[in-house]
C-alpha cells in the first residue's frame, strides 16, 4: 500500500530525515515510535506532501510522486490517497461537530449534503458522540475534539489514516478514550494505518509492525513481541526502559 524510498527532508541545513525506506503492507498497523524531535511527525506529513521532502519517491496504491519533480495536482492527488488525525484536532471553530465531518466530503468529494449528513452521523454513533452533533469545538473537551477528528479521518473513506500522535495534546485521563476508538477501528476495519505515539502500552496492543526513528533513519523495526519482549537492539531497550520509566 505504501511504498518510501531514499526519503530526505532537510531545512536549511537541519538533515531532519536522511535516506529512509520503508514499505507498508495494505492492512497493516504500523506504529512509529522513538525520542521526540527524531523527525516522526515530519515523516508521516511527507506521505501526503504537507512537507515536501527534498528527495525520495512515495508511492501509496499505486500512485507515485517524485520529490523533486511533483506538480501541485500529483501532490494533491497523492494526499487523496490518505486522511490524517492531527496532535491538536484542527478542527473548524466555526462549525459544529457533525459540520466538520462533512466539510471534507463536500467540499473535496463533492458530495451532496444529505448524504454527507448521513455518514456523519453513522461515524457520530461511532466514536460515542452523537449527542455532540451541533456542538462546537469550544463546547467540547479536548479527547470529545479528538474524536470528531478520527471520525472527520474516517468520512472520506481514504486508503491509508495517519495518526500523529492523537494522544498528545490531552489531559493524562482523556488519553483511554481516544486511544479505545483507534483500537475499535482497528479491530473493525481493514485500513492501513500508520501511527505516531509516545503510548507504548497502545502500540504493542494494536500494532502489527514497530518502526523505531531515531536521527533521521529508521534504525530498527520488528513485531511489538520482537522490540517489546525478546528486543536485542540496546538503543531500543534503552528508549523503552526510559519511557516505562516516565
Amino acid at each position: 500500500m505504501i511504498t518510501v524510498e531514499h526519503l530526505k527532508v532537510q531545512f536549511g541545513q537541519l538533515v531532519v530525515l536522511k535516506d529512509v525506506n520503508v514499505q507498508i503492507d495494505d492492512g497493516e498497523v504500523v506504529v512509529l515510535i522513538g525520542p521526540s524531535g527524531t523527525g516522526k511527525s515530519t515523516f508521516l506529513r511527507c506521505l501526503n506532501f504537507l512537507v515536501r521532502p527534498a528527495e525520495g519517491k512515495i508511492t501509496i496504491d499505486g500512485f507515485s510522486v517524485d520529490a523533486r519533480t511533483a506538480s501541485k495536482r500529483e501532490c494533491d492527488h497523492l494526499r487523496l490517497k490518505t486522511s490524517m488525525v492531527f496532535q491538536n484536532y484542527n478542527l473548524l471553530k466555526n462549525k459544529t461537530a457533525i459540520q466538520n465531518i462533512m466539510e471534507p466530503m463536500v467540499t473535496v468529494q463533492k458530495k451532496s449534503k444529505k448524504e454527507a449528513e448521513e455518514v456523519a452521523v453513522n461515524l457520530l454513533k461511532k466514536v460515542g458522540l452523537l449527542q455532540k452533533k451541533d456542538a462546537y469545538p469550544k463546547e467540547m473537551s479536548g479527547g470529545q475534539q479528538q474524536r470528531i477528528g478520527i471520525a472527520r479521518a474516517l468520512a472520506v473513506n481514504a486508503n491509508v489514516i495517519l495518526f500523529d500522535e492523537p494522544t498528545s495534546s490531552l489531559d493524562p485521563e482523556l488519553v483511554g478514550e481516544v486511544l479505545g476508538v483507534i483500537k475499535q477501528l482497528v479491530a473493525e476495519h481493514n485500513k492501513t494505518m500508520l501511527i505516531v505515539t509516545h503510548e507504548m502500552k497502545f502500540a504493542r496492543e494494536v500494532a502489527d509492525r514497530i518502526l523505531f526513528l531515531e536521527d533521521g533513519c529508521i534504525t530498527a523495526t520488528g513485531t511489538p513481541q520482537e522490540l517489546f519482549e525478546n528486543c536485542t537492539n540496546e538503543r531500543v531497550g534503552r528508549f523503552l526502559n526510559t519511557i516505562n520509566s516516565n
